[in-house]
């Protein structure tokens, strides 16, 4: 059961992270329809975040009578105890860093919750199933982003090549899996991420190139953080500061 918890909330983790990271260009996106556009994602993702974390919350309390729920699960644990991948805490930059961020992680997570769909865990699959259609979404707009600014001026390629520059050594972390993540495999409720690893390097391959970037050469990931592990960058406990002090200060507060 504590493999299943933790595939659950690592899932939910992804989320609300990124959620969070694309809610601080809200009021600050380069023109009204894209701002309005990153809010509209984020809104996505931690609507995703909160289906995945009531079913943890679940989980948990049927495993061990101990009260949990949604807001326990976000607000209430430190860094280390937080499984998102590195990728999805890493800073906003400029706008075309958080583009780039947004194609990378839309992608993986485009593959992962198209096999997620058949999980024999009827909870994950129906989770999977509606945020699909959004993540569909994500990545188109991504997607479109990433050529726009690669085939563009000199200045958006420049910034878009930084963001390459980046951000690349975070995703091998995505494919590389963890031992919640083997079981959850292996016991036919998750997702083996190293499958995935091929449509994702193709959809990558496909939009650089329409793009006119060049892409990285494929290395073994040397980041020094192993998130969904609990080992994190920096930029986590900034967020956790920020996103729980509400609750922390004032515990149980409710509008």
């Amino acid at each position: 059961m504590k493999e299943r918890i933790n595939y659950t909330i690592h899932l939910a983790d992804n989320a609300l992270i990124l959620g969070h990271r694309n809610s601080e260009w809200t009021g600050f996106g380069p023109i009204i329809e894209q701002d309005i556009a990153i809010s509209n994602i984020a809104l996505d993702l931690i609507g995703q975040a909160r289906n995945f974390y009531q079913y943890a919350a679940t989980l948990i309390s049927n495993s061990t009578a101990e009260p949990v729920t949604e807001d326990t699960l976000a607000y209430l644990r430190d860094a280390k105890d937080f499984l998102n991948c590195s990728l999805v805490e890493q800073t906003n930059g400029d706008w075309a860093k958080t583009i780039l961020r947004q194609f990378f992680f839309s992608a993986y997570q485009f593959y992962l919750y198209q096999h997620l769909q058949n999980s024999n865990d009827e909870k994950l699959a129906a989770i999977a199933e509606k945020s699909l259609k959004e993540v569909t979404y994500h990545l188109r707009w991504s997607s479109e982003w990433v050529i726009r600014l690669g085939d563009g001026t000199e200045e958006s390629n420049k910034r878009i090549l930084t963001a390459v520059d980046d951000l690349w050594i975070c995703t091998g972390e995505l494919f590389e899996a963890t031992g919640f993540e083997q079981t959850a495999a292996n016991k036919g409720y998750g997702v083996d991420v190293s499958l995935l690893k091929s449509d994702w390097m193709q959809k990558v391959r496909d939009i650089f190139e329409e793009a006119t970037l060049p892409l990285p050469v494929e290395t073994e990931s040397q980041v020094k953080w192993f998130g969904k592990e609990g080992k994190h960058s920096e930029h986590l406990g900034y967020i956790l500061a920020e996103m729980q002090f509400l609750q922390r200060t004032y515990p149980n507060s409710e509008w």
